[in-house]
């Protein structure tokens, strides 16, 4: 599945984006995605046990509906997340507002939220720039990409894609920078196409994508209260065939993915993980998990160090019943690790390969003849600076 150069847009949706003042820098901080004829849909949250209100509301909207939204309505700056009955109520109010506004019912409205934990959400600014977003709405590209940059929080750039699959076409953006980590990982995505779909349909498809895109990538080891993937079909182009629409939205998801670590929080390395010789889909996942989290394993990649050791060691701890003697590792074409242990290498080249900002790690296992690939990066102290300044 080739994947489009530019914004591709499925039929039956509008977009729309306002400042409404929850950013201090003044910067556009409300969307809105309209399906005036009503989208069947699907979403998958995060697994977080702390869950942020537009989340509860999300969930119990899509359960009232069987799965039917006419407007998903996106504030970022504030995840109006441990906030209690008075965040309940305010996004409520929101809902209720648009609702109103785009002649839908309530329960029709799909809220998310992104931003700070712990403060209590301004209903009044969302719901007084609301007139605003819907008379800004549009059916093109520019009316998408701002949809797509008012979603940021700490993102540098918009991430979007798109793919054309018989006589449908998807449309995904996303959000997401820091606080990723695979489970589900953190961040907002939009997934629009004009398939017909039933919400069944399209939640089995939307699992098996996520599971080797979304939940391969990691940038620390965190995962948010927010996280929240939401798959539109407005039905406008008629039934696909099921195998091409799986292809077009793994294809699209795994786009995200990896523009999602790419634009980590400084990030200077994007790191793709291949683990080989492993028994199972899970047993390869729990190894490159071990790898990606490790603040070893990333600060190395961080200075370009060929430190292979740090991977072994992250293997070797990762729960999965390894044989030391069957390990290799390898950085792109380099052998650095051979039956667990070093393996002759000039550190000037491997040092050189290292500086680049994309490179490739593979680790076989020696156990059996599954392999995946994950998305990781390295570990900046801008990544701490970011971090250590976010609140204040």
């Amino acid at each position: 599945m080739r994947l489009a150069s530019k914004i591709l847009l499925p039929r039956g949706f509008e977009f729309s984006a306002a400042t409404a003042g929850i950013k201090v820098s003044g910067s556009p901080d409300l969307a809105l995605a309209l399906a005036p004829h009503g989208a069947n849909a699907a979403a998958m949250f995060t697994t977080n046990r702390v869950v942020a209100i537009p989340l509860q509301c999300g969930r119990e909207h899509l359960r009232k509906t069987g799965g039917r939204v006419r407007a998903v309505v996106v504030n970022s700056g504030n995840a109006n997340c441990a906030t209690g009955d008075a965040g309940r109520f305010a996004c409520e109010r929101v809902c209720g507002s648009v609702a109103k506004a785009a002649g839908c019912e309530q329960d029709e409205v799909f809220p998310a939220s992104t931003g700070i934990i712990g403060v209590p959400l301004p209903a009044d600014k969302l719901i007084k720039a609301i007139p605003q977003l819907l008379s800004a709405r549009a059916a093109d590209a520019e009316a998408a990409e701002r949809f797509a940059r008012a979603i940021m929080t700490t993102d540098t750039r918009m991430k979007t894609a798109s793919a054309r699959f018989g006589a449908a076409t998807l449309f995904g953006t996303c959000k997401g920078a820091g606080m990723i980590h695979p489970r589900l990982a953190t961040m907002l995505v939009y997934l629009f196409t004009d398939a017909e779909a039933r919400p069944r349909e399209l939640g089995e498809l939307l699992h098996d994508a996520v599971h080797v895109t979304f939940n391969r990538m990691n940038v620390d080891t965190d995962t948010s209260t927010n996280d929240t993937v939401l798959l539109l079909a407005s039905g406008a182009a008629g039934p696909p065939k099921r195998k091409d629409f799986a292809a077009a939205l793994q294809a699209v998801c795994e786009s995200l993915a990896k523009q999602i670590v790419a634009d980590g929080e400084g990030v200077k390395h994007v790191v793709n993980l291949r683990i080989d010789g492993a028994r199972s889909d899970a047993e390869a996942s729990q190894v490159a998990k071990a790898i990606g989290n490790s603040m070893l394993v990333k600060t190395a990649w961080a200075g370009a160090d060929p430190n292979w050791g740090r991977v072994l060691a992250a293997v070797g701890y990762s729960g999965v019943a390894i044989d030391p003697a069957k390990v290799d590792i390898f950085f792109g074409k380099y052998a650095v690790c051979r039956k667990g242990v070093a393996a002759r290498f000039d550190e000037e080249t491997l040092h050189a390969y290292l500086s680049q900002p994309v490179f490739d790690v593979r680790v076989t296992l020696g156990r059996g003849k599954i392999g995946a690939t994950f998305w990781t990066c390295d570990l900046t102290a801008e990544y701490v600076h970011i971090n250590a300044d976010y609140h204040t």
